[in-house]
């Protein structure tokens, strides 16, 4: 495996504030510290967190020196902000209650009066279901079979997003249980974008970026933004193809900066609207004290209640939040493909920092026996984990994912470097591998090896 050339770390800090700059507030001092070894490490080519205490924010950014060219973000440095979209889209759904022109209990069908749309008996899909991922749709549509695994939505039309509702039969009916979906959250906005007699991106500028002022917010990557575009990596340090949306923009199509994301945030923490006020109201249940607004996730720590979603595309991640009690607020961005939420909740509740975790060890795996590895593993019906041998050892990709690196710790064991996450392989009596376990966020999920 090539080993990337150590850089040397550097960092600046930007403040902008409407108040004078002795009131801006202050990056948690452990989360600037972890935010620092992050970049020296080379887990991430660049950071920009944005702290917010009301009116008032301090954007820090944290990049690298490399062959003496500064790679340095600021608050105008534009990432793919990946399903953090799906607040912006949760919140066009809450202006379009407001404004009467839709209803959280209407049949997204009656939006979309030339789709077909899968229903449970009488039970129908609605909005709010959409909304809050209750909609019985699986994670992605069956038929996303991306020419480009690099650019996995850039092909995923209206016409085959069609076909692929007009032919699928849900497994559970609509409200009976939570399953995140990027497939749901892209219908929504299809559904609101065609019940405004528009394309999301225009509604996304009409209804939150134009009267917010973000002005580097868009679902389409201009040339204008992309003179700012900070450089997606994969965790490999390789370049990433940046992500193009058709018919799932509502899911995770949005581009951003630090400081258009601030007015953002701060939307909803001082004096939030009506739309506002109902795009973070709980609506429904996730278990062990969370919960599902439209979009945002109802969690706490420590006794703290907040609200935050977070992102990722092939190239960035991003985290977004704020105190329930609209006093706190943050925004995470990076531009290397991996999470980001443990800095995003300790600038909002101080003093929940994990300790860093060790990176497990990486053993030798030969090639030959890499191969008996190879296959494709069910871990729900239309969520499949396609495993091969790559040039460099074992790709692993979900379905609709692109492929990313595991790397062996020991015989059936392998690990991310792009999540915390683990697989392990499980064989029968006669040492045959029959199935792999799936270990992230504290969960175990098992999958079928399919013939």
């Amino acid at each position: 495996m090539t080993r990337r050339p150590a850089l040397l770390p550097a960092l600046f800090t930007l403040a902008f504030s409407s108040a004078t700059a002795a009131s801006a507030p202050v990056l948690d001092p452990a989360v600037r510290e972890r935010a620092e070894a992050l970049v020296r490490a080379n887990e991430h080519t660049s950071l920009v967190i944005a702290v917010i205490d009301g009116p008032d924010s301090t954007v820090t950014g944290f990049g690298t020196v490399a062959d003496g060219k500064a790679q340095l973000p600021d608050a105008d440095t534009v990432y793919e902000i990946g399903s953090a979209t799906k607040t912006m889209t949760g919140l066009l759904l809450a202006d379009a209650v407001v404004a009467g022109k839709a209803r959280l209990g209407q049949p997204v069908a009656e939006l979309l009066p030339d789709f077909s749309i899968p229903a449970s008996g009488q039970r129908r899909i609605t909005l709010l279901d959409l909304a809050t991922h209750y909609s019985g749709l699986p994670r992605l549509p069956g038929n996303l079979a991306p020419a480009d695994a690099g650019n996995p939505y850039a092909d995923y039309s209206a016409d085959k997003l069609r076909s692929y509702l007009a032919g699928h039969q849900l497994t559970r009916a609509p409200g009976d249980g939570f399953e995140y979906s990027n497939l749901a959250y892209g219908l929504l906005g299809t559904a609101l974008a065609s019940q405004a007699g528009a394309s999301y991106e225009i509604l996304l500028q009409q209804r939150i970026a134009q009267p917010l002022g973000m002005k580097s917010t868009s679902s389409v990557l201009s040339p204008a933004l992309r003179a700012r575009l900070a450089q997606g990596h994969g965790t490999d340090g390789k370049p990433a193809r940046n992500w193009d949306f058709q018919a799932i923009a509502g899911a995770g199509a949005v581009l951003s900066s630090a400081r258009d994301l601030v007015a953002y945030v701060q939307s909803y923490m001082l004096k939030p609207d009506a739309a506002h006020v109902l795009a973070v109201k709980k609506q429904a249940e996730l278990g062990g004290g969370k919960g599902i607004a439209l979009a945002w996730i109802v969690d706490q720590a420590k006794g703290q209640p907040f609200t935050w979603h977070n992102g990722q595309t092939g190239g960035y991640a991003s985290f977004i939040g704020f105190t329930a009690d609209g006093r706190k607020g943050v925004v995470v961005l990076s531009s290397t493909s991996r999470q980001v939420d443990a800095l995003g909740v300790a600038s909002l509740v101080p003093g929940t920092l994990p300790p860093l975790q060790a990176v497990p060890k990486e053993v030798a795996i030969s090639a030959a026996d890499l191969v008996q590895y190879e296959g494709r593993y069910a871990l729900a019906p239309q969520f499949i984990l396609s495993v091969r041998q790559g040039p460099d050892g074992l790709l692993a990709g979900a379905t609709g994912q692109p492929e990313v690196p595991v790397y062996a710790s020991g015989k059936d064991r392998f690990f991310y470097k792009v999540v915390d996450a683990q697989l392990e392989f499980k064989r029968d009596d006669q040492g045959a591998i029959t199935s792999l376990v799936l270990y992230q966020n504290g969960q175990a999920l098992p999958g079928k090896r399919l013939p």
